[in-house]
Order: C-alpha cells, then sequence, then structure tokens
C-alpha cells in the first residue's frame, strides 16, 4: 500500500480506478490517456451505507467492502487497481518552514519536526512531505508541507478496499486530488487560487499557486449542517430533516421556517470559511487569493453560492472538472455530466494518479 502525498502534479494516468468515498455517497471515475489527451473512461456514484463513514473514519470495513463490491459490479468496472482518498481529523497536513538542507539530511530531520507540530503519537502514524518550489521565497528558508495520517486509518481504508476483492494502490489526501484535478483542467496559474469543495460532513479547502499546493485544510462543515439546523429548530428527526433539505435544494417549496433555516445556516457555513481564509492570510500574507474556484455537492443548497460570494469578497466560478476531458457524447450525455460536475472533482483527481507514485 502507498500513502501517496503530492510529490509532482499532474501525473500521468496508468489505469487506476478513482475511489472518492464519503460519508453519504462514494465517487468512481476511469480515465484514460491517449497522448496528451485524457478521455473519460466511466464515471458513476455508489451508496455509502449509513453509519459506515463517520467524518473520514471508517467504522466497519465490512460493510462497506461489499458496497464497493456490489456498485462495481452493477457499474460493470472490471479495473481492480483503485486509488482511493483519505480525510478527516485523522489527516492532518501542517506548513512548516525550515532551513535551507540537502534532501538526505531533511529525510533525516522531518521526523523530529513533525513530533513538534503534529497532534499524533508519531509511532501511529504515516508521515510525508512535500518541500514547496516557490522561487520567491527566503534563500535560507525552504516551506515543508507534512502529511500525516493515523494508521489504523490507513488499515481500514485499505482493509475495506480489498476486502471488494480490489487492490488498493494509491491511499491519496482529498485536497491534493482536488488539487491534480484543477491542474488537469486549468493549467498551472501563476496567480494563487483557492478550491473548495464543499461536501456533506467536510469542506476541502486547497490554495495554488503555479501548480505548487501552497496551503490545505478541511473544514469540518458541510451539507449535513443544514440538516442537523433543521432538526434542531424544528423538532423532526433527522431523517425528516433530511427530506426537507433535498425539497429545498431540488427546487421545491418548502415552509419559511425551513428557508429561514437554511440562508442561516448559508451564514454559519460562509463564517466557518472565512475563518479558515483568514488564517491563510495570515500564514501567507505573500500570497493572497486572487480568485475561488467551488465544487461539492453542498453548492447547490439555494443561496450558498450568493452568500459566499457577498461574504467572502473574492471572484468565484464553478470548478469543471471535465473542462480537458475528452467526454464521449454517445456514453455520457450532458444532463449526465452536468449533474456529475459538483461531485467529480476529487474522483478524477485520485484517477490521474498512476501505479507507484510514492
Amino acid at each position: 500500500m502507498i500513502f501517496d502525498s503530492i510529490k509532482k502534479m499532474l501525473f500521468k494516468p496508468k489505469g487506476l480506478v478513482g475511489l472518492d468515498i464519503g460519508s453519504q455517497s462514494m465517487k468512481v471515475a476511469e480515465v484514460q490517456a491517449s497522448g496528451k489527451k485524457f478521455h473519460l473512461k466511466s464515471l458513476c456514484v455508489l451508496p455509502t451505507p449509513s453509519g459506515v463513514v463517520n467524518n473520514g473514519d471508517i467504522l466497519q470495513p465490512s460493510t462497506l467492502s461489499q458496497a464497493i463490491q456490489t456498485g462495481f459490479k452493477e457499474n460493470k468496472i472490471k479495473n481492480k487497481s483503485i486509488a482511493a482518498n483519505v480525510w478527516g481529523a485523522a489527516v492532518m497536513v501542517k506548513k512548516i518552514n525550515m532551513p535551507v538542507m540537502d534532501k538526505k539530511l531533511l529525510n533525516e530531520q522531518i521526523r523530529w519536526e513533525a513530533e513538534q507540530y503534529i497532534p499524533f503519537d508519531i509511532n501511529d502514524i504515516s508521515l510525508e512531505h512535500h518541500v514547496i518550489e516557490r522561487t520567491e521565497s527566503n534563500p535560507d528558508i525552504m516551506e515543508v508541507l507534512l502529511i500525516a495520517a493515523k494508521r489504523d486509518l490507513i488499515a481500514n481504508y485499505t482493509t475495506s478496499i480489498q476486502g471488494a476483492g480490489l487492490d488498493c494502490e494509491i491511499l491519496d489526501v482529498s485536497n491534493f486530488a482536488l488539487a491534480n484535478c484543477f491542474e488537469m483542467n486549468y493549467g498551472k496559474l501563476s496567480q494563487c487560487v483557492a478550491i473548495l469543495n464543499i461536501g456533506s460532513r467536510v469542506t476541502n479547502f486547497v490554495a495554488i499557486q503555479n501548480g505548487e499546493v501552497v496551503f490545505c485544510r478541511d473544514i469540518m462543515v458541510g451539507g449535513f449542517n443544514y440538516t442537523n439546523d433543521i432538526h434542531k429548530e424544528l423538532g423532526v428527526s433527522l431523517s425528516e430533516a433530511e427530506a426537507l433539505k433535498l425539497t429545498a435544494l431540488t427546487g421545491q417549496n418548502t415552509p419559511e421556517e425551513v428557508q429561514s433555516i437554511i440562508s442561516s445556516t448559508n451564514e454559519s457555513i460562509a463564517e466557518e470559511i472565512q475563518n479558515s481564509i483568514d488564517f491563510y492570510l495570515a500564514a501567507s500574507s505573500d500570497l493572497p487569493l486572487e480568485k475561488i474556484f467551488l465544487t461539492g455537492g453542498t453548492v447547490l443548497m439555494p443561496g450558498l453560492v450568493e452568500f459566499l460570494s457577498s461574504f467572502l469578497n473574492l471572484p468565484q466560478e464553478e470548478l469543471d472538472p471535465f473542462l480537458q476531458l475528452d467526454c464521449d457524447p454517445k456514453k455520457f450525455s450532458s444532463d449526465f455530466l452536468n449533474q456529475m460536475k459538483p461531485f467529480s472533482a476529487i474522483a478524477l483527481g485520485l484517477a490521474l494518479r498512476k501505479a507507484g507514485d510514492a
């Protein structure tokens, strides 16, 4: 098993299936390379069994294995080589500054440095690091991303995938998969931009400049906030609250009380995102954000994008994960691609990896 960090974007794909494991659904993507072009081979959504994935932790690996196996069979996905994502509280990415040193010395020093910054027992984690290449940085200081994940988390992901009869070739961090998808579609931009992937339980926030991930963080807000707020405010069950949220999300008429709660939740989510952006700006004052790209199923919530636009005061654009992908219209209709657009970036970014990346 490879715990893949970022190494260098863009990787050439070589026969991997991207498997984005979320708390409510799993997105599966296959991409085939032909020269410099990328072709979409398969794309689908599988249900995540209720209660099996909680904030990135897999609580019931065998149940998840069965769901993956069934989904692959039903969608006739025969490739068994998987690149999957890890996320949540048991995964941490931290940018630190270190004196410039050669690679061998850095490899020896990095574990000691990690003990100062990573709030996990150093003996219980898989640790990777990546030196951020920035020519305008202080020549005596190098910026390093520490990437840590608890070993038991990695074991649960690996067990779940292998239990489905598949091979777990790569485990990657969701934020880096997002960055990989972004670069494939938009190239290496000289300006510093952010991607916000607002999912069910987590919002992935990643800042990129010149093809380098310069900052990333998981913000623990998402679509479940709406469900929980409706549940608490109206005194209905979580399943009833989820149904009311989905009614609003699909544009159907909802009670005024629900609309008011959604508006209030939009504000609280925007505040949490703003707090993380402020944290980033405080740590990277020389790299102000020029633009935000939005994706994730929760961006479909009524009024959220408009609220973020006014609240964050930054230009925004919908991230198009299919912008540079060749998608056969006989296999993937425009309606299907439009429906999948907010959900596909991580799975596609994972599918762009190649077996053997480390």
